[in-house]
């Protein structure tokens, strides 16, 4: 569903991402981790074709997203940390709206059914302004989950939930990808990495510092047999300069 092939992203001289290569196959969650700075938020950005890649390549459901970018579009959803919604929408109208934009002829019958999962249901006719933090993150969700995405890519996404709200969508997480969808999960939070992803892509200073499942990693470096995942991620990323 995934495919990154020596993706690399240049800013004039100073190189964010070198080299990144990796899969996701359906039914995968990829946990992409690293510390601020290492390039996640460009690595993701590149993957939804929000920023073009300065060499190498990236296929979405078998669209090269620079030579096919509305085809791979259509078959992803992005989730940023920071949702950007429109403040004279209500949360229906947000997801008519994302209809619109992909073709989705039943948003009607879909509708309900993602609102009760996301908890939005009562909150259907409020604007953005009248929602919590939480329920924005919640209701840019919703605009991603609308079309069924092939390819869920969300960076920080239990951001402003509460505790409920977090055992909510780490549900929500896991019945995309076993409905078949390629998640790549992107937090600083490593139990929920830990609970939920099937391998892990480790980045440090724009490289890749571990990529697998859990058990290849630990693999891969004995002396970090029976440490906990916190443990893993800073012994792996030890020389990335905090920024």
């Amino acid at each position: 569903m995934i495919a990154v092939r020596e993706l690399t992203k240049l800013y004039g001289d100073f190189t964010a991402v070198r080299s990144l290569s990796f899969d996701v196959g359906p039914g995968e969650v990829l946990g992409l981790v690293g510390p601020n700075g290492a390039g996640k938020t460009t690595t993701l950005r590149c993957l939804a074709g929000i920023i073009a890649p300065s060499g190498g390549t990236v296929s979405i459901a078998g669209h090269e997203i620079q030579r096919e970018p509305l085809a791979a579009k259509r078959a992803l959803a992005f989730i940023p940390d920071e949702p950007h919604l429109f403040d004279y929408l209500s949360v229906e109208e947000h997801l008519r709206f994302i209809a619109r934009l992909y073709g989705v002829t039943n948003v009607e019958e879909r509708m309900p059914p993602l609102l009760d999962e996301l908890e939005l249901g009562e909150k259907r006719r409020a604007l953005p302004g009248e929602l919590s933090r939480g329920m924005r993150q919640k209701l840019a969700i919703a605009c991603g989950l609308l079309h069924d995405p092939a390819v869920l890519i969300l960076d920080e996404p239990l951001t402003g939930l509460d505790p409920g709200g977090m055992r909510r969508m780490r549900a929500t997480i896991a019945a995309r990808a076993a409905a078949g969808s390629a998640v790549i999960l992107s937090s600083h939070l490593l139990h929920l990495v830990e609970e939920l992803c099937s391998k892990l892509l480790v980045l440090r200073r724009g490289q890749c510092a571990a990529y697998g499942p859990l058990e290849e990693i630990i693999g891969a470096h004995p002396e970090l047999a029976g440490r906990s995942l916190e443990d893993i991620f800073l012994a792996l990323t030890a020389d990335a300069p905090a920024v």
